[in-house]
């Protein structure tokens, strides 16, 4: 599917949710000193604006990245906040980063960047959002970038998987990917973000993937407010796979968050 475009929720509470883990989790992968390869199958733009008139009408990000800010849940020094101060300071105080320009300026020089988008326009920002960066850009079906990749070189690293889920196959069908990726990356840090909407379809697919046996697995979920009358969203989760150390303490940290929201 072509049609999907993050600008229109970008910053809302599933980002948060998101950006934090996969920043906690490559700082801590970062602190050693070995290369790493960082990969992602559904990239987006990389960098958006939340003043654009898109994300401005759909009020997403003022009530999930403005609203935690005001509320201080990372204190400057967290990696999340790092970025933001980063990102800002490069392109002004409206502007977000999308989860590979979180890993960008977390990862070090001898690092790699794998990134798939294959949205046409969202590719072309892409493009322009990574120069400069040691990343490659590819604009392919990410799960075919993830074969054909596996195992990385470096071999150490983490996978971002992030489908927009704009079809209910896309349920379906992630159990055999993430154990397909997982049986040709045993090392790797896999993460898969999904959505968690008014129709729990979400369930299933969690079911079929605990029932793996996959190792060190964290499952954490958080549930807030549909963002505006009408919105189907109501939660955010991450499963993942080799689960670095810390991550679990910051998601059990920022269940608690999310639970006085």
């Amino acid at each position: 599917m072509l049609s999907y475009q993050h600008i229109y929720h970008a910053g809302n509470l599933a980002d948060v949710q998101k950006h934090a883990l996969l920043a906690v989790a490559l700082d801590y992968l970062t602190r050693k000193d070995k290369p790493l390869s960082y990969l992602e199958t559904h990239a987006g733009r990389g960098l958006y604006h939340l003043d654009a008139a898109e994300a401005v009408r759909t009020g997403e990000a003022r009530v999930g990245i403005g609203r935690v800010e005001e509320a201080e849940w990372f204190v400057s020094g967290h990696p999340i906040m790092r970025v933001l101060a980063a990102v800002r300071a490069d392109h002004g105080g409206a502007a977000y980063p999308g989860s590979p320009l979180v890993a960008a300026h977390l990862l070090r020089p001898g690092d790699v960047m794998h990134l798939a988008e294959m949205h046409p326009q969202e590719n072309a920002a892409l493009e322009q959002t990574m120069a400069g960066f040691p990343a490659r850009v590819y604009r392919r079906d990410g799960f075919e970038m993830a074969q054909s990749l596996l195992p990385p070189d470096p071999r150490r690293g983490m996978m971002l998987i992030d489908p927009s889920y704009e079809v209910k196959s896309d349920y379906d069908r992630m159990p055999a990917v993430i154990a397909q990726l997982h049986r040709k990356w045993n090392v790797g840090v896999i993460a898969l973000w999904y959505p968690i909407l008014t129709d729990e379809r979400h369930k299933v697919m969690l079911a079929a993937l605990e029932r793996q046996g996959l190792p060190k697995v964290l499952r954490h979920e958080v549930r807030f407010a549909p963002a505006r009358e009408g919105h189907r969203m109501v939660g955010s989760g991450m499963f993942v796979i080799n689960t670095p150390f810390g991550l679990s303490a910051e998601a059990t940290r920022l269940s608690g968050l999310f639970a006085q929201l």
